[in-house]
């Protein structure tokens, strides 16, 4: 899947059947529901890609003191460009990874 072909599933009333969890988490986010994206981020805390998606989900929330700490905890810079700049960042990472 590219990220235009990710962008466009985007207006779909569901997530793609086979779309890797961690851009499911994305694909919610951009859908409104961060509760169902920060579930998926919990469910592996300790791995440094659900760490770094719990670290922007903290940031959307408008919690930085809380995205702080997950961006340390995934080993991470805190990312310096807007949220939709992010989303599109962890999209292109999280494709790559696929």
């Amino acid at each position: 899947m590219t990220f235009e072909q990710f962008q466009e599933s985007i207006s779909q009333p569901a997530p793609p059947k086979d779309l890797p969890v961690l851009l499911e988490a994305l694909w919610h986010d951009a859908n409104g529901d961060w509760e169902a994206a920060h579930n998926i981020a919990q469910s592996r805390e300790g791995t440094q890609s659900y760490d770094r998606l719990h670290a922007y989900l903290h940031r959307v929330e408008g919690d930085t003191f809380n995205a702080g700490y997950w961006y340390r905890r995934a080993g991470s810079e805190v990312f310096k460009g807007s949220l939709k700049e992010e989303w599109a960042h962890l999209a292109n990472l999280f494709l790559k990874k696929t």
